[in-house]
């Protein structure tokens, strides 16, 4: 790709917005940084996988944490701050890729080829695909629906100057209920053509 296209998707849950991400990825033959990042970081500072997991997206826990001349002890905020380096660093190699939240608009924001997306969905649309993927009750479907999306808010509100959800913070936001997630991918997939062409 001739010009640099840094694209971040964050997503409600449910929402299909990790298969949107996909295919954005797919379709511009683009890297897909989600959870892999953590088997990078996991592997360059010889760290446990699953520890890093635990800690991933996440927000800091204020009771345990604390900050001593400006250096914190919060493992959230360790592992945000290495996937932010992560990022950056390939970004200022001159990388073009695609990120699932981890806050990507805010850590790229200085970088002119960010385009910030974000996927949400009506609640029955959600819900529906959660009890489908997940295979859970339609109960089960709402808790695990507000259950992550309060913890996405909580840690994006922590490190971020947009707040999560807001369209305000994000370049575009679409609802994937109302197109699928194939319409959806392709109007997003125009809606990049299109930036890129103004770039």
């Amino acid at each position: 790709m001739e010009k640099q296209v840094l694209i971040t998707v964050s997503r409600e849950f449910g929402s299909g917005g990790h298969e949107v991400a996909a295919e954005l990825a797919k379709r511009f033959g683009l890297p897909l940084y989600d959870e892999s990042i953590l088997d990078s970081i996991a592997h360059k500072h010889n760290l446990k996988l699953d520890k890093l997991s635990r800690f991933d997206e996440s927000p800091i826990n204020i009771f345990t944490s604390r900050r001593v001349r400006g250096f914190s002890n919060s493992p959230e905020e360790h592992v945000s701050a290495m996937q932010a380096h992560f990022l950056q660093q390939k970004a200022q190699a001159g990388e073009s890729f695609v990120v699932l939240g981890r806050c990507g608009e805010e850590y790229l924001r200085d970088f002119p080829g960010l385009i910030s997306i974000f996927v949400l969905a009506d609640r029955e649309f959600k819900q529906q695909r959660t009890m489908r993927i997940d295979k859970v009750s339609a109960e089960e479907a709402l808790e695990l629906m507000a259950r992550n999306d309060k913890r996405r808010k909580y840690c994006h509100n922590q490190i971020c100057q947009g707040k999560w959800g807001d369209s305000r913070t994000y370049d575009i936001c679409v609802n994937s209920a109302k197109l699928d997630i194939r319409g959806t991918s392709d109007l997003l997939e125009a809606y990049v053509r299109a930036r890129i062409a103004a770039m």
